[in-house]
């Protein structure tokens, strides 16, 4: 039998690993490709989010009555991932009534959706967008002439994964029974790993013998890409990838005496900087969302609002709810700033910093920096 993973060479310590979107999209292609030929394969190649292809083995597979099951093991390189080696499991089938169609149902294990504020359908799987695109993308490789006629009805689940779910903060952001389906380039990088917090260092490190004079830090690839449209004018040693090493990081720039700083960052990750947070991980401290409510008072929200901010579970509740009576842009503003004397006082005129915040689109919401 296959292998449950594919094989990497890295190092110890710096050995990626894969999403359990990536894994998920590479059983839902396998379990595709057995509603087209009735037979699922022991391999299968699959387009990640980020644009590359790998090969994952399937360790299960079967057809039967226009249905398809796979099962695609979870690598998580590195990292110290709750989901590593969890089973990522697709079951497939044709469904007549629903033409073009590809709908997406959440079986054993994958978490609930109960609350607002995580950008998903509340009463629907946790399954999160990026994810569900690159898994249509795959399905539509792959068994394009099934959808000329019908739909295909893709169930996701994960055995255990309601245990997993209770060692990280699924339970607190109101996503129930599971883990959820995740990742936005495909790729896990060892963000907890002492291996990646030298890589952070030495990214640093490298670009002040350079004799670059900014340093643009940002918590992955797609506020990295964010940040770079809005700073094409400089080089590419200038953008250092900091994950969730918020304070190696800014310890690192003070050390190199890096004049400017730029962070880029999105709205959860920024309140936990602005909380004091050093290192940001989703599994550390959740969002002070009370603080969240200190800031949307500060800016004209009212008191009903600022209670309700206050017992949620995600920042990016509070911005959906200042967005509708048109308190987001002068919140992120409030937010940026609080980020910059958070890190200030921290570090008192050791550098220039600059703020960008950006959706979870990577477009641009707003700017603030200390020369204001």
């Amino acid at each position: 039998m296959a292998k449950p993973t594919p094989k990497q060479s890295k190092k110890r310590g710096a050995r990626t690993g894969f999403t359990t979107g990536a894994c998920s999209a590479a059983a839902a292609r396998a379990a595709a490709i057995g509603l087209m030929t009735g037979r699922v394969p022991e391999q299968v190649e699959t387009l990640l989010p980020n644009g590359e292809r790998i090969t994952f083995n399937v360790i299960e597979g079967y057809c039967r009555d226009n249905q398809a099951h796979a099962v695609v093991v979870k690598d998580a390189g590195d990292d110290p991932d709750v989901t590593d080696k969890a089973h990522l499991t697709a079951d497939l089938r044709v469904v007549p009534d629903h033409c073009e169609q590809i709908l997406f149902v959440g079986g054993e294990g994958v978490g609930h959706v109960t609350q607002p504020g995580l950008g998903l359908e509340i009463d629907g799987p946790a399954i999160n967008p990026v994810p569900q695109q690159n898994i249509r993308q795959n399905i539509t490789e792959v068994a394009a002439s099934i959808l000329e006629s019908s739909g295909i009805e893709v169930t996701l689940s994960v055995p255990g994964g309601a245990e997993m779910a209770q060692r990280t903060l699924n339970p607190r952001l109101g996503i129930i029974g599971g883990i959820s389906i995740l990742g936005t380039s495909g790729i896990v990088h060892p963000w907890s790993t002492a291996a990646f917090r030298a890589c952070v260092e030495q990214g640093i490190e490298v670009a002040a013998r350079q004799g670059q004079q900014s340093i643009v830090l940002t918590t992955g690839g797609r506020t990295e890409k964010f940040v770079m449209r809005e700073h094409s004018e400089l080089p590419d040693a200038c953008f250092v990838q900091m994950g969730d090493f918020l304070k190696p990081a800014f310890d690192t720039l003070v050390a190199q005496q890096i004049p400017h700083v730029i962070i880029g960052g999105m709205v959860g990750k920024l309140t936990k900087m602005a909380q004091g947070e050093t290192i940001t991980h989703a599994n550390r401290n959740p969002v002070n969302m009370s603080l969240v409510a200190e800031i949307a008072a500060s800016v004209g929200a009212d008191n009903n609002l600022c209670e309700a901010i206050t017992q949620a579970k995600t920042a990016r509740f509070a911005l959906e709810q200042l967005s509708e009576i048109g308190l987001q842009q002068p919140f992120l503003e409030a937010l940026g700033r609080s980020v910059i004397t958070t890190l200030k006082a921290r570090y008192p005129g050791k550098f220039t910093l600059q703020v960008l915040i950006c959706d979870f689109e990577g477009n641009k919401l707003a700017e603030v920096s200390d020369a204001e």
